[in-house]
Protein backbone atom coordinates (compact mmCIF):
# COMPACT_ATOMS: atom_id res chain seq x y z
CA UNK A 1 0.00 0.00 0.00
CA UNK A 2 1.14 3.70 -0.34
CA UNK A 3 1.70 4.93 3.06
CA UNK A 4 0.36 8.20 4.67
CA UNK A 5 3.90 9.71 4.60
CA UNK A 6 3.97 9.31 0.49
CA UNK A 7 0.21 10.97 0.48
CA UNK A 8 1.11 13.68 2.14
CA UNK A 9 3.90 14.50 0.30
CA UNK A 10 2.09 14.10 -3.12
CA UNK A 11 -0.54 16.66 -1.76
CA UNK A 12 1.86 18.79 -0.58
CA UNK A 13 3.87 18.69 -3.79
CA UNK A 14 0.40 19.50 -5.32
CA UNK A 15 -0.12 22.54 -2.87
CA UNK A 16 3.70 23.70 -3.67
CA UNK A 17 3.03 23.80 -7.75
CA UNK A 18 0.39 25.73 -7.25
CA UNK A 19 1.59 28.29 -4.99
CA UNK A 20 5.00 28.81 -7.26
CA UNK A 21 3.14 29.71 -10.61
CA UNK A 22 1.54 26.88 -11.55
CA UNK A 23 -2.60 27.03 -12.69
CA UNK A 24 -3.05 23.22 -12.08
CA UNK A 25 -1.23 20.31 -11.11
CA UNK A 26 -1.58 16.38 -11.21
CA UNK A 27 1.03 14.58 -9.06
CA UNK A 28 1.55 10.19 -8.43
CA UNK A 29 3.78 8.46 -6.53
CA UNK A 30 4.19 5.07 -7.25
CA UNK A 31 6.00 2.36 -5.42
CA UNK A 32 7.70 -1.21 -6.67
CA UNK A 33 8.68 -4.66 -5.39
CA UNK A 34 10.51 -7.02 -7.77
CA UNK A 35 11.79 -10.48 -7.53
CA UNK A 36 13.03 -12.52 -10.68
CA UNK A 37 15.12 -15.28 -10.67
CA UNK A 38 16.15 -17.48 -13.88
CA UNK A 39 17.66 -21.02 -14.40
CA UNK A 40 19.72 -22.24 -17.23
CA UNK A 41 19.34 -25.59 -17.24
CA UNK A 42 20.31 -27.03 -13.71
CA UNK A 43 22.23 -23.47 -12.77
CA UNK A 44 20.76 -20.62 -11.33
CA UNK A 45 22.04 -17.90 -13.47
CA UNK A 46 20.04 -14.80 -12.42
CA UNK A 47 18.77 -13.78 -9.26
CA UNK A 48 17.44 -10.03 -8.99
CA UNK A 49 15.24 -8.31 -6.52
CA UNK A 50 14.16 -4.21 -6.93
CA UNK A 51 12.30 -2.04 -4.81
CA UNK A 52 11.07 1.73 -6.44
CA UNK A 53 9.71 4.52 -5.30
CA UNK A 54 9.41 7.46 -7.50
CA UNK A 55 7.10 10.68 -7.77
CA UNK A 56 5.72 11.97 -11.16
CA UNK A 57 4.11 15.62 -11.29
CA UNK A 58 2.72 16.96 -13.70
CA UNK A 59 2.64 21.31 -14.41
CA UNK A 60 0.10 23.23 -15.97
CA UNK A 61 1.52 26.53 -16.35
CA UNK A 62 0.54 29.47 -18.43
CA UNK A 63 -0.77 27.18 -21.54
CA UNK A 64 2.25 25.32 -20.98
CA UNK A 65 2.83 21.72 -19.70
CA UNK A 66 5.51 19.91 -18.63
CA UNK A 67 6.17 16.13 -16.85
CA UNK A 68 8.89 15.20 -14.44
CA UNK A 69 9.73 12.20 -11.97
CA UNK A 70 12.36 12.28 -9.14
CA UNK A 71 13.09 9.01 -6.84
CA UNK A 72 13.06 11.43 -4.39
CA UNK A 73 10.12 11.39 -2.35
CA UNK A 74 11.17 14.23 0.57
CA UNK A 75 10.27 17.61 0.82
CA UNK A 76 13.62 18.87 0.87
CA UNK A 77 14.77 17.43 -2.50
CA UNK A 78 11.33 18.35 -4.09
CA UNK A 79 11.40 22.33 -3.59
CA UNK A 80 13.95 22.61 -5.69
CA UNK A 81 13.11 19.90 -8.24
CA UNK A 82 9.52 21.45 -8.39
CA UNK A 83 10.67 24.99 -9.21
CA UNK A 84 13.23 23.87 -11.57
CA UNK A 85 10.60 22.68 -13.48
CA UNK A 86 8.17 25.38 -13.49
CA UNK A 87 10.93 27.27 -14.83
CA UNK A 88 11.37 24.91 -17.32
CA UNK A 89 7.71 24.55 -18.29
CA UNK A 90 7.64 28.54 -18.87
CA UNK A 91 10.31 28.26 -21.64
CA UNK A 92 7.58 25.26 -24.18
CA UNK A 93 5.17 26.67 -26.56
CA UNK A 94 1.98 27.54 -25.58
CA UNK A 95 -0.21 24.98 -26.19
CA UNK A 96 -4.20 25.52 -24.73
CA UNK A 97 -5.28 21.81 -25.07
CA UNK A 98 -3.38 20.81 -22.33
CA UNK A 99 -5.72 20.64 -19.49
CA UNK A 100 -7.26 18.25 -16.45
CA UNK A 101 -10.19 16.32 -17.47
CA UNK A 102 -13.43 17.68 -16.35
CA UNK A 103 -14.05 16.84 -13.06
CA UNK A 104 -17.78 15.06 -13.35
CA UNK A 105 -15.68 12.36 -15.31
CA UNK A 106 -13.51 11.01 -12.69
CA UNK A 107 -13.47 8.18 -10.31
CA UNK A 108 -15.00 8.56 -7.21
CA UNK A 109 -14.64 5.72 -4.95
CA UNK A 110 -17.31 3.71 -3.51
CA UNK A 111 -15.10 1.76 -1.75
CA UNK A 112 -15.12 -1.66 -3.60
CA UNK A 113 -12.36 -4.13 -4.15
CA UNK A 114 -11.34 -5.21 -7.50
CA UNK A 115 -9.81 -7.83 -5.62
CA UNK A 116 -5.87 -7.29 -7.90
CA UNK A 117 -3.49 -8.21 -4.41
CA UNK A 118 -1.79 -10.97 -2.83
CA UNK A 119 -2.20 -10.46 0.97
CA UNK A 120 0.21 -13.42 1.06
CA UNK A 121 3.10 -11.49 -1.38
CA UNK A 122 5.37 -11.13 1.34
CA UNK A 123 4.74 -14.40 3.07
CA UNK A 124 6.36 -16.48 0.06
CA UNK A 125 9.85 -17.34 0.65
CA UNK A 126 12.50 -17.14 -2.06
CA UNK A 127 12.94 -21.02 -1.34
CA UNK A 128 9.60 -21.20 -2.90
CA UNK A 129 10.18 -19.26 -5.78
CA UNK A 130 13.17 -20.56 -6.55
CA UNK A 131 12.11 -24.59 -6.11
CA UNK A 132 9.24 -23.67 -9.04
CA UNK A 133 11.97 -22.12 -11.03
CA UNK A 134 14.25 -24.84 -10.62
CA UNK A 135 11.49 -27.65 -11.65
CA UNK A 136 9.83 -26.04 -14.03
CA UNK A 137 13.19 -27.63 -15.83
CA UNK A 138 13.63 -30.59 -14.06
CA UNK A 139 10.30 -32.17 -15.31
CA UNK A 140 12.14 -31.82 -19.02
CA UNK A 141 15.33 -32.02 -17.89
CA UNK A 142 17.41 -35.10 -19.55
CA UNK A 143 14.12 -36.21 -21.32
CA UNK A 144 15.40 -36.11 -24.72
CA UNK A 145 18.83 -36.05 -26.39
CA UNK A 146 17.90 -33.67 -28.79
CA UNK A 147 17.80 -31.01 -25.97
CA UNK A 148 20.52 -28.13 -26.01
CA UNK A 149 19.34 -26.16 -23.58
CA UNK A 150 16.36 -25.52 -21.29
CA UNK A 151 15.78 -22.06 -18.92
CA UNK A 152 13.30 -21.02 -16.60
CA UNK A 153 12.43 -17.83 -15.70
CA UNK A 154 10.02 -16.33 -12.88
CA UNK A 155 9.15 -12.99 -11.72
CA UNK A 156 6.40 -11.32 -9.92
CA UNK A 157 5.95 -7.74 -8.07
CA UNK A 158 3.75 -6.07 -6.34
CA UNK A 159 3.17 -2.26 -7.24
CA UNK A 160 1.06 0.39 -5.88
CA UNK A 161 0.09 4.28 -7.32
CA UNK A 162 -1.31 6.84 -5.48
CA UNK A 163 -2.97 9.94 -7.51
CA UNK A 164 -4.08 13.47 -6.84
CA UNK A 165 -5.18 16.37 -9.00
CA UNK A 166 -5.72 19.84 -8.68
CA UNK A 167 -9.44 19.91 -9.67
CA UNK A 168 -10.68 17.32 -6.97
CA UNK A 169 -9.48 13.91 -8.21
CA UNK A 170 -7.81 11.65 -5.47
CA UNK A 171 -7.48 7.69 -5.49
CA UNK A 172 -4.80 4.62 -4.95
CA UNK A 173 -4.84 1.56 -6.61
CA UNK A 174 -1.98 -1.78 -5.72
CA UNK A 175 -1.96 -5.08 -7.50
CA UNK A 176 0.23 -8.18 -7.62
CA UNK A 177 1.61 -10.78 -10.58
CA UNK A 178 3.59 -13.66 -10.83
CA UNK A 179 4.50 -14.91 -13.80
CA UNK A 180 6.35 -18.51 -15.17
CA UNK A 181 8.02 -18.92 -18.15
CA UNK A 182 10.18 -22.00 -20.00
CA UNK A 183 12.06 -21.95 -22.85
CA UNK A 184 13.71 -24.66 -24.42
CA UNK A 185 16.25 -24.81 -27.76
CA UNK A 186 16.21 -28.44 -29.79
CA UNK A 187 19.19 -29.80 -31.77
CA UNK A 188 18.10 -30.75 -35.47
CA UNK A 189 19.69 -31.68 -38.83
CA UNK A 190 21.60 -29.40 -39.77
CA UNK A 191 22.82 -26.05 -38.06
CA UNK A 192 18.87 -25.34 -37.31
CA UNK A 193 17.18 -24.75 -34.26
CA UNK A 194 13.27 -25.98 -33.56
CA UNK A 195 12.59 -23.34 -30.20
CA UNK A 196 9.66 -22.73 -28.47
CA UNK A 197 8.47 -21.79 -24.90
CA UNK A 198 5.50 -21.71 -22.75
CA UNK A 199 4.12 -19.72 -19.77
CA UNK A 200 1.52 -18.68 -16.98
CA UNK A 201 0.92 -15.75 -15.07
CA UNK A 202 -1.74 -14.74 -11.97
CA UNK A 203 -2.67 -12.28 -9.98
CA UNK A 204 -2.38 -15.07 -6.99
CA UNK A 205 0.54 -16.94 -5.73
CA UNK A 206 -1.89 -19.95 -5.92
CA UNK A 207 -3.50 -19.66 -9.15
CA UNK A 208 -0.34 -19.59 -10.84
CA UNK A 209 0.36 -23.09 -12.79
CA UNK A 210 3.42 -24.17 -11.50
CA UNK A 211 3.88 -27.79 -13.26
CA UNK A 212 3.50 -28.73 -16.79
CA UNK A 213 5.09 -24.84 -18.23
CA UNK A 214 8.04 -27.21 -19.15
CA UNK A 215 6.45 -29.82 -20.88
CA UNK A 216 4.32 -27.78 -22.65
CA UNK A 217 7.19 -25.88 -23.57
CA UNK A 218 9.16 -29.04 -25.21
CA UNK A 219 6.03 -30.48 -26.85
CA UNK A 220 5.13 -27.16 -29.04
CA UNK A 221 9.34 -27.49 -29.65
CA UNK A 222 9.39 -31.31 -30.72
CA UNK A 223 6.54 -29.75 -32.79
CA UNK A 224 8.92 -27.61 -34.92
CA UNK A 225 11.30 -29.85 -36.25
CA UNK A 226 11.21 -30.09 -39.76
CA UNK A 227 9.91 -26.65 -40.55
CA UNK A 228 10.08 -25.82 -43.84
CA UNK A 229 8.07 -23.49 -46.72
CA UNK A 230 5.42 -25.00 -48.41
CA UNK A 231 3.35 -23.38 -52.04
CA UNK A 232 2.47 -20.04 -51.75
CA UNK A 233 -1.55 -19.10 -51.83
CA UNK A 234 -4.29 -18.49 -50.33
CA UNK A 235 -5.27 -20.59 -46.91
CA UNK A 236 -7.54 -20.60 -44.37
CA UNK A 237 -5.33 -19.14 -41.15
CA UNK A 238 -5.96 -20.18 -37.78
CA UNK A 239 -4.80 -18.35 -34.85
CA UNK A 240 -4.68 -20.08 -31.08
CA UNK A 241 -5.28 -17.79 -28.51
CA UNK A 242 -1.19 -17.08 -27.97
CA UNK A 243 -1.67 -15.20 -31.42
CA UNK A 244 -4.40 -13.50 -32.12
CA UNK A 245 -3.15 -10.27 -29.93
CA UNK A 246 -0.26 -9.66 -32.99
CA UNK A 247 -3.11 -9.24 -35.41
CA UNK A 248 -5.90 -7.57 -33.34
CA UNK A 249 -3.38 -4.57 -32.20
CA UNK A 250 -3.34 -3.29 -35.80
CA UNK A 251 -7.34 -2.63 -34.96
CA UNK A 252 -6.32 -1.41 -31.92
CA UNK A 253 -3.90 0.85 -32.08
CA UNK A 254 -5.56 2.21 -34.96
CA UNK A 255 -8.51 3.95 -32.44
CA UNK A 256 -6.19 6.17 -30.44
CA UNK A 257 -6.83 9.70 -30.49
CA UNK A 258 -3.07 10.70 -31.20
CA UNK A 259 -3.17 8.42 -33.88
CA UNK A 260 -6.57 9.85 -35.39
CA UNK A 261 -5.47 13.41 -34.59
CA UNK A 262 -2.33 12.72 -36.54
CA UNK A 263 -4.39 11.25 -39.31
CA UNK A 264 -2.45 8.24 -38.93
CA UNK A 265 -4.88 5.62 -38.91
CA UNK A 266 -6.29 3.62 -41.09
CA UNK A 267 -9.49 3.57 -38.88
CA UNK A 268 -10.45 7.58 -39.33
CA UNK A 269 -13.59 8.25 -40.35
CA UNK A 270 -15.06 4.55 -39.63
CA UNK A 271 -17.27 5.57 -36.77
CA UNK A 272 -20.50 3.83 -37.35
CA UNK A 273 -19.49 2.03 -40.32
CA UNK A 274 -18.45 -1.38 -40.93
CA UNK A 275 -15.08 -2.45 -40.41
CA UNK A 276 -15.29 -6.17 -39.67
CA UNK A 277 -17.39 -9.74 -40.04
CA UNK A 278 -20.47 -9.27 -38.59
CA UNK A 279 -19.04 -12.38 -36.14
CA UNK A 280 -16.63 -9.59 -34.75
CA UNK A 281 -17.94 -8.18 -31.10
CA UNK A 282 -14.94 -6.62 -28.92
CA UNK A 283 -15.68 -5.05 -25.28
CA UNK A 284 -13.99 -3.60 -23.02
CA UNK A 285 -14.71 -4.92 -19.83
CA UNK A 286 -12.26 -3.14 -17.10
CA UNK A 287 -14.27 -3.78 -13.36
CA UNK A 288 -13.58 -7.87 -13.61
CA UNK A 289 -12.13 -8.98 -10.26
CA UNK A 290 -9.23 -10.73 -10.06
CA UNK A 291 -7.80 -9.75 -13.66
CA UNK A 292 -5.28 -8.87 -15.50
CA UNK A 293 -5.87 -4.96 -16.37
CA UNK A 294 -9.09 -4.43 -14.12
CA UNK A 295 -9.25 -0.82 -13.06
CA UNK A 296 -11.53 1.85 -11.88
CA UNK A 297 -9.81 4.55 -13.71
CA UNK A 298 -7.03 5.52 -16.26
CA UNK A 299 -4.23 7.08 -16.59
CA UNK A 300 -6.03 10.40 -16.46
CA UNK A 301 -8.23 9.50 -13.09
CA UNK A 302 -11.43 9.07 -15.73
CA UNK A 303 -13.89 6.28 -14.53
CA UNK A 304 -13.73 3.09 -16.95
CA UNK A 305 -16.91 1.64 -17.67
CA UNK A 306 -18.06 -1.12 -19.64
CA UNK A 307 -17.89 -0.50 -23.17
CA UNK A 308 -18.22 -2.24 -26.41
CA UNK A 309 -15.55 -1.04 -28.97
CA UNK A 310 -16.93 -2.57 -31.73
CA UNK A 311 -20.38 -4.83 -32.12
CA UNK A 312 -21.13 -7.14 -35.05
CA UNK A 313 -18.46 -5.67 -37.00
CA UNK A 314 -19.37 -2.07 -36.50
CA UNK A 315 -17.00 0.44 -35.03
CA UNK A 316 -18.99 1.97 -31.76
CA UNK A 317 -15.61 4.33 -30.34
CA UNK A 318 -12.32 5.72 -30.37
CA UNK A 319 -10.11 5.96 -27.73
CA UNK A 320 -10.04 9.33 -26.63
CA UNK A 321 -8.01 11.23 -24.23
CA UNK A 322 -8.74 14.90 -22.84
CA UNK A 323 -6.23 16.75 -24.43
CA UNK A 324 -6.95 14.95 -28.01
CA UNK A 325 -10.56 15.49 -27.43
CA UNK A 326 -9.75 19.52 -27.13
CA UNK A 327 -7.56 19.01 -30.04
CA UNK A 328 -10.05 17.44 -32.42
CA UNK A 329 -13.00 18.96 -31.26
CA UNK A 330 -15.10 15.95 -30.10
CA UNK A 331 -16.08 14.47 -26.93
CA UNK A 332 -13.70 12.11 -25.07
CA UNK A 333 -14.36 8.42 -23.79
CA UNK A 334 -11.56 7.05 -22.41
CA UNK A 335 -7.59 7.24 -23.03
CA UNK A 336 -7.13 3.30 -23.24
CA UNK A 337 -8.93 -0.01 -22.94
CA UNK A 338 -8.77 -2.05 -19.88
CA UNK A 339 -9.67 -5.75 -20.64
CA UNK A 340 -10.42 -7.14 -23.82
CA UNK A 341 -12.90 -9.19 -24.45
CA UNK A 342 -14.35 -11.15 -27.50
CA UNK A 343 -18.03 -12.39 -27.58
CA UNK A 344 -17.24 -16.41 -28.06
CA UNK A 345 -18.25 -18.80 -30.63
CA UNK A 346 -18.99 -22.66 -29.76
CA UNK A 347 -15.54 -24.64 -30.73
CA UNK A 348 -12.43 -24.63 -28.84
CA UNK A 349 -9.07 -24.65 -30.93
CA UNK A 350 -9.37 -28.27 -32.00
CA UNK A 351 -12.72 -28.46 -33.09
CA UNK A 352 -11.55 -25.58 -35.39
CA UNK A 353 -8.81 -26.89 -36.59
CA UNK A 354 -10.61 -30.07 -37.28
CA UNK A 355 -13.14 -28.00 -39.51
CA UNK A 356 -9.92 -26.83 -41.60
CA UNK A 357 -9.84 -28.51 -45.30
CA UNK A 358 -6.72 -26.49 -46.70
CA UNK A 359 -5.20 -23.68 -43.47
CA UNK A 360 -2.42 -22.95 -41.88
CA UNK A 361 -2.18 -23.05 -37.92
CA UNK A 362 -0.21 -19.77 -37.28
CA UNK A 363 1.61 -20.47 -34.15
CA UNK A 364 4.20 -17.50 -33.93
CA UNK A 365 4.99 -14.43 -35.53
CA UNK A 366 8.42 -13.12 -36.12
CA UNK A 367 8.91 -9.78 -37.74
CA UNK A 368 6.78 -7.84 -39.80
CA UNK A 369 4.72 -4.66 -39.65
CA UNK A 370 1.92 -3.15 -40.04
CA UNK A 371 0.95 0.23 -41.49
CA UNK A 372 -0.77 2.33 -39.37
CA UNK A 373 -2.30 4.93 -41.90
CA UNK A 374 -3.50 2.21 -44.76
CA UNK A 375 -3.49 -1.07 -42.67
CA UNK A 376 -1.35 -2.96 -45.07
CA UNK A 377 0.68 -5.47 -43.73
CA UNK A 378 3.33 -7.88 -43.80
CA UNK A 379 4.54 -10.14 -41.38
CA UNK A 380 6.71 -13.25 -40.97
CA UNK A 381 4.90 -16.63 -39.76
CA UNK A 382 5.58 -19.80 -38.40
CA UNK A 383 3.46 -23.35 -37.70
CA UNK A 384 1.80 -26.29 -39.58
CA UNK A 385 0.12 -26.54 -42.38
CA UNK A 386 -3.25 -28.19 -41.91
CA UNK A 387 -4.71 -30.91 -44.34
CA UNK A 388 -8.05 -32.04 -44.28
CA UNK A 389 -8.59 -31.46 -40.70
CA UNK A 390 -4.90 -32.86 -39.45
CA UNK A 391 -1.86 -30.96 -38.60
CA UNK A 392 1.09 -32.55 -41.67
CA UNK A 393 3.82 -30.41 -42.25
CA UNK A 394 5.40 -28.20 -39.88
CA UNK A 395 6.51 -24.25 -41.43
CA UNK A 396 8.65 -21.65 -41.00
CA UNK A 397 9.65 -18.84 -43.15
CA UNK A 398 6.89 -17.60 -44.58
CA UNK A 399 4.64 -14.26 -44.68
CA UNK A 400 1.09 -13.47 -44.41
CA UNK A 401 0.42 -10.32 -46.92
CA UNK A 402 -2.56 -7.96 -46.92
CA UNK A 403 -4.92 -5.48 -45.09
CA UNK A 404 -6.08 -5.19 -41.78
CA UNK A 405 -9.42 -3.99 -42.88
CA UNK A 406 -9.85 -7.06 -45.15
CA UNK A 407 -8.03 -9.78 -43.32
CA UNK A 408 -11.19 -8.82 -40.41
CA UNK A 409 -13.76 -9.09 -42.70
CA UNK A 410 -12.21 -12.40 -43.42
CA UNK A 411 -13.16 -13.22 -39.90
CA UNK A 412 -15.13 -16.76 -40.34
CA UNK A 413 -15.24 -18.16 -36.58
CA UNK A 414 -14.13 -17.46 -32.83
CA UNK A 415 -13.25 -19.85 -30.70
CA UNK A 416 -14.36 -20.02 -27.02
CA UNK A 417 -10.65 -20.55 -25.64
CA UNK A 418 -9.83 -17.24 -24.59
CA UNK A 419 -6.29 -17.07 -22.37
CA UNK A 420 -7.25 -15.39 -19.37
CA UNK A 421 -3.84 -14.65 -17.77
CA UNK A 422 -3.61 -11.32 -19.76
CA UNK A 423 -5.29 -8.03 -20.39
CA UNK A 424 -6.47 -9.12 -23.96
CA UNK A 425 -8.52 -12.35 -23.27
CA UNK A 426 -8.83 -13.26 -26.40
CA UNK A 427 -9.17 -16.83 -28.01
CA UNK A 428 -8.26 -18.98 -31.34
CA UNK A 429 -9.41 -17.18 -34.71
CA UNK A 430 -10.41 -18.37 -38.16
CA UNK A 431 -9.53 -16.32 -41.25
CA UNK A 432 -9.99 -17.83 -44.51
CA UNK A 433 -9.04 -16.39 -48.28
CA UNK A 434 -5.37 -15.72 -46.05
CA UNK A 435 -2.06 -14.58 -48.96
CA UNK A 436 0.40 -17.33 -47.80
CA UNK A 437 3.77 -16.48 -49.57
CA UNK A 438 6.55 -19.04 -49.03
CA UNK A 439 7.97 -21.90 -52.40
Amino acid sequence: MISNQHKEIAQWAMQFALKNGCQAARVSIITGNNNSFEYRNQQLDKLHQSSENKLYIELFTDNRYGTFSTNRIDKDGLEAFIKEGIISTKYLAQDTFRQLPSPERYYKSQGSDLDLYDKSFDKISTEDKLNITQQAVEEIYGSDPRIISISSAYDDGVGGEYMIASNGFEAESFDSAFNLTVEVALKTEGDARAESCWFDSSIYWNDLKKKGIGQNALERALRKIGQTKVKSGKYDMLLDNTTSSRLLSPILGALYGTALQQKNSFLLDKLGKQIASDKLTIRDTPHMARSFGARWFDGEGVATQDRTIIENGILNMYFIDTYNSLKMGIAPTIASPSIIQLNLGNKNHDQLLHSIQKGIWVTGFNGGNSNPTTGDFSFGVEGFLIENGVISTPISEMNITGNILSLWNNLEEIGNDPRNSSPWRLPSLLFSNVNFSGL
